[in-house]
């Protein structure tokens, strides 16, 4: 499929990352290829992001699925319901876990985002300045300084979600927040590049975007006339939810349905959550059941094409 330029576009969504990575794993099985072959660009929000990042830099999704299995109980450790109360008051978790898993030697090590195999682009917010951030790999000239950055620096600056996590300030002491916040599903900042850097026309495109699952939500009649008290708890869900489908519909309009293929299966609500550990077997077998739907599709509209070359403008070797 000549002229054809694929995205993989991964969501937000803590520990239900390891969703969209057993997804991918069990595509990986059962057509027994290497997923990374078939995009020439991977974008990540938060959870999403570190997906993207492991993919860049070598991880097979199998593995990725096992850091979230094995790490994930010492992330998201909660001391006896205490942080749960405290949560209205302090950030839920401690960083140094994360940080301590991102930098083991199975994970990032020492390795820099410029050391990625493939092009990414990694959401983050800059809390400080007010505005977006997105870290990139050198795939363009003029991006000539993130690919020095340590990847499990970009990890912390994508995933520190508020109220969970501080702030990652490991990158030039920037405040970097969780890039959900403005791109929790990423498809469009994966569209936008490959327009503005990689000069591909939108009826080239094609998007492979994996949420990290849904919850049917029923919305409380006091959200109708409720203030602040109300709308605080379900305020960061629904405006996360919202900028999701609001971002699926526009790329629908700009490259076509047929174009664009999204993974965010319904679930109960309470089933999963950003921080629940405890879930990953559940997690594991909705992503085996839904990989089964999904494979047919993804033989059939992306594995036609394989990813174009890509030469970093400043290799690190």
């Amino acid at each position: 499929m000549e002229g054809r330029f694929q995205i993989l576009a991964l969501d937000g969504g803590g520990i239900k990352g390891l969703f969209s990575a057993a997804v991918l794993a069990s595509i990986e099985e059962d057509l027994q290829i290497d997923i990374t072959d078939y995009f020439d660009l991977i974008v990540g929000s938060s959870t999403g992001g570190i997906i993207a990042l492991g993919l860049g830099l070598g991880l097979r999704p199998k593995e990725i699925v096992e850091f979230y299995a094995k790490r994930g109980p010492a992330i998201f450790r909660g001391l006896f319901g205490l942080r749960s109360a405290g949560h209205w008051f302090l950030r839920k978790f401690p960083q140094q876990p994360l940080c301590e898993a991102l930098q083991s030697s199975d994970v990032f090590g020492d390795r820099k985002l410029g050391d990625s195999k493939k092009p990414l682009v990694i959401t983050s917010y800059n809390l400080g300045e007010d505005d977006v951030y997105l870290f990139k790999t050198p795939h363009h000239e003029h991006l000539k300084r993130d690919w020095k950055v340590p990847a499990w620096k970009v990890a912390l600056a994508t995933s520190a979600a508020p109220t969970y996590f501080p702030p990652c300030r490991h990158v030039d002491g920037i405040r970097h927040v969780d890039g959900g916040l403005w791109a929790n599903n990423p498809t469009l900042v994966g569209i936008a590049e490959a327009v503005s850097m990689f000069g591909v026309s939108l009826n080239e495109i094609a998007v492979l975007n994996l949420g990290t699952s849904d919850a049917v939500v029923k919305r409380s009649r006091s959200l109708n006339w409720g203030g602040k008290l109300f709308w605080a708890k379900p305020a960061v869900d629904l405006v996360m939810r919202a900028q999701s489908l609001g971002v699926y519909t526009q790329s629908i309009h700009m490259i076509g349905r047929k174009n664009i293929v999204r993974l965010d299966p319904k679930v109960p609500d309470g089933l999963f959550a950003l921080d629940k550990a405890n879930r990953a077997s559940e997690l594991r077998a909705k992503a085996a059941h839904e990989s089964r739907i999904l494979c047919p599709a993804m033989e059939r509209q992306f594995l036609k094409h394989t990813a174009r070359p890509y030469f970093p403008y400043y290799p690190t070797k």
